[in-house]
């Protein structure tokens, strides 16, 4: 895996065969909803989407308390009680989508997950484009855990990964294509998700 032209994003601190779980080593420093991301497994490229963001106190069951009653800002909420940045943490769930192996990237759940450990990282756009040259991982996504909002997540992936080709239009007309023949039974889900990755 080339690390030296990536951003790491993260860390796995959760693993299974359909998605995995990264902390930010940073508060706040999320990637988008939608963006796509990779991490490995020997000598595997493990590529997965973002599907939720949550920033949560450290300790599990104790909820933060708000603070900012006499501050002027939300800054000054971190100026005046720094430890603020040691008791909360930012974390991000993925869904696996595809894997690169010998060079060859495959649109369907590679045959084991990623390691504790492991670091995640930003596609870079040359990544990004060479990842959607199909849109393969569009069937994953949409018989994914019907507790994600299903739409949502394949638009913003969709409007992410236009956002880095050459034609944006012709990217977004060619998916939609792809999905109504994915969903040529429901038209009522195909008309949500095109209303929604529109730029």
């Amino acid at each position: 895996m080339k690390k030296e032209n990536a951003q790491r994003v993260g860390e796995d601190i959760e693993a299974g065969s359909t998605g995995f779980i990264a902390q930010c080593y940073e508060l706040y420093r999320l990637p988008p909803l939608g963006s796509l991301v990779k991490t490995n497994n020997e000598e595997l490229e493990l590529y997965a989407l973002v599907c939720n963001a949550t920033t949560t106190g450290l300790e599990p069951g104790r909820r933060p308390i708000a603070r900012g009653k006499d501050e002027e800002s939300e800054e000054a909420i971190y100026k005046s009680s720094p430890q603020l940045e040691k008791l909360l943490k930012s974390e991000f769930s993925v869904l696996v989508v595809g894997h690169k192996a010998d060079d060859k990237i495959n649109h369907y759940l590679p045959p084991v997950p990623a390691r504790i450990h492991s670091f995640v990282y930003s596609c870079s756009a040359e990544e990004v484009k060479e990842f959607s040259q199909s849109f393969g991982f569009l069937n994953i996504l949409l018989n994914a855990n019907p507790s994600l909002p299903q739409d949502e997540l394949v638009a913003a992936c969709l409007r992410q990964m236009s956002r880095v080709q050459e034609d944006n239009l012709g990217f977004l007309v060619t998916a939609g294509k792809y999905l109504a023949n994915l969903l040529g039974g429901d038209y009522y889900q195909l008309k949500s998700i095109l209303e929604r990755i529109k730029q």
